[in-house]
Order: C-alpha cells, then structure tokens, then sequence
C-alpha cells in the first residue's frame, strides 16, 4: 500500500483542531456527481430580484459604470439572529445581493463584478467597525442547501455581533503568542512554507492559494494577500481584483465537483494585527459519529490532491 495513502493525523497551523486525512475512504475525485446546470424553476416570487429587492430600503448600493441597474446591493436581513433590538443578542445581519440576475451564480460573474462584491464587503464592514458595540464581524457565503442556503438567488452575508467567539479569542491570543516568540506573523509565515510544497495552488503579485495542511473539508482552499493585512477594508483595488480572479476559479472547479460551499472572512475588531484570510469549505464529507462524539474531524481527500485538482485549467 503506498505511504501517502495511509491515514494520518494532522494538526491545525495554530489552533488544538486535529484531522484525520484517510485519503482511503473515497473514491477518485472525479467520480462526483455534477451539479445541475441551471437553478430550478421556482413559481414564487424571489425576494432577492430587483423586482422585490428595490422595495427594499437598501444599506449599500453599487451601480454599474454610467448606468443606472445595480450590480451589488447590501440590505438588512429580514429574519436576523442578532439586532440592535435585541440587548441580549446586540448585532447587525446584513444579506448582500451579489447581481440582479436570478439565474447566475457567483462564479458566472465577472472578475470586475466580484472585485466589486468584495468592494461591497469592505464598505459595508467598514461601517458597521464604527458601532462601538461590535466586536467581531464575519463576512459568510452559504451556497447550496447542504452548506445553509435558504434562497436561490445569488447572496452572501453580513454578520456583526458585540460577543466575540471564544474560539476565535484563543486563536487571537495564540497568533499573538507566536509573534512574542517569533518576532513574525504565523500565516506570514504558513505562506512561505506552503510556496515550496505540494499544496500550493497559485500566485501573482497581491495574493496566494494554497489547500492547508490539516483541511477539515473535502477541497478546503484558501486566499490570503502577500501582504499582512488586518481585514478587508484595507485590500487595494489591485488586491481585490486578484481576489476575484482565483475566487471565481476555484468556485468553478467546486461547481464541477457538484458540492455546495461555504466561504468566509473574519475580523476580531480589537485585534489590528490579524492576517486576511478567505476560507472556501466545500462540503462534501459529512460530520457524523466520529467528528459529533470526539471533535476530531474525518476528510477522506488529501489537501495535496485537492490542490492538484484545483491546478488544473488555471491560466
């Protein structure tokens, strides 16, 4: 049996979250049912096309070059988990509208288009930083019913809340450990020790793409920018159009692969020396007995074969 198919445990960069990579309980990637290629019809009425959605007071507004349809709008989510109504669950939920046309999908987009997307995010993240309340904003994509989707119609989300996850509160105290000890940043670092290996996936002057070491999900991708950038509100305009660029790649080869996703970004608002990250988890491998009674997650696909996956057809 060859060695690179025996199972082995993997430990997260920083974090105490462990993988178990048993790259022996799936078949070939390709064998993957794909995915239908238009949405299915639906005889409501959308509540996320322009017809609906211009009713809708809006939060932000992007519009497409001298003219008047929009390409990107922010509203407030009808249905939120946290408000500034609620004194025990203090917070804004922003949904973001990512086009007016019902039948495409993120990926269908422009490269312009999702730099704007990402432009939308930075603005609106912005705004929501100025409540003092806040303390942690998560910028999240559910695509597919499988990954939380409720709606089909292209969207993602905007989530602010003044309580802090404690999950993210160790990982900003360890990535400050680090830096004590190392007099550097840990994902500075993850970024130049993952160019030289099999999981790298792509760069150019602004960004990189890697699979990472301990991927907890099937075909787990992130971005990152070269530089040691705190949150999305200070990525350039070149930064987000290289963003875009191998954002809509890789959301392409997950849509080949027939998966539903999830992406995120985070911002822990008193912590400014953070590293931007975008998290793609495709959601092919289901959480059960195992990863529900001991905490440690099961992904039958190599991160090394999944970065070979995602090379292929990247110009």
């Amino acid at each position: 049996m060859k060695k690179n198919l025996l199972p082995e445990i993997r430990k997260d960069y920083i974090q105490d979250k462990y993988v178990i990579i048993a790259p022996l309980r799936t078949k070939r990637p390709f064998n993957l049912e794909r995915p239908q290629q238009k949405k299915p019809e639906t005889k409501k009425k959308c509540v996320f096309c322009p017809a609906q959605v211009n009713k809708v007071k809006d939060r932000l507004t992007i519009y497409q070059h001298q003219k008047k349809e929009w390409l990107v709008k922010i509203i407030p989510n009808k249905f939120p988990s946290v408000s500034p109504d609620y004194p025990q669950a203090y917070g804004l939920q922003d949904v973001v509208i990512e086009t007016p046309d019902h039948q495409l999908e993120l990926e269908d987009l422009s490269i312009d288009h999702i730099a704007n997307i990402l432009k939308a995010y930075a603005q609106r993240t912005f705004e929501i930083s100025q409540d003092k309340k806040i303390e942690y904003i998560l910028i999240f994509k559910n695509n597919g019913g499988k990954a939380g989707a409720s709606i089909a119609h292209a969207h993602s989300q905007i989530f602010a809340t003044h309580f802090l996850p404690p999950h993210l509160f160790d990982k900003s105290q360890k990535q400050q450990a680090y830096k004590l000890e190392h007099n550097s940043c840990i994902y500075c670092n993850v970024i130049k020790k993952e160019c030289k290996g099999p999981r790298w996936i792509y760069e150019n002057g602004h960004v990189v793409c890697f699979t990472p070491y301990a991927s907890m999900h099937n075909y787990e991708v992130w971005i990152m920018p070269k530089r040691h950038l705190d949150n999305i509100t200070l990525l350039t305009d070149e930064e987000r159009h290289s963003f875009a660029k191998i954002l809509k790649h890789l959301l392409k080869k997950i849509n080949q692969l027939g998966l539903p996703y999830n992406f995120y970004f985070h911002q822990v608002i008193n912590d400014e020396d953070q590293h931007l990250y975008l998290k793609i988890k495709p959601r092919g491998n289901i959480w059960a007995g195992v990863e529900i009674g001991s905490g440690l997650i099961i992904n039958p696909v190599l991160p090394e074969e999944a970065a070979k996956y995602y090379k292929q057809g990247l110009k």
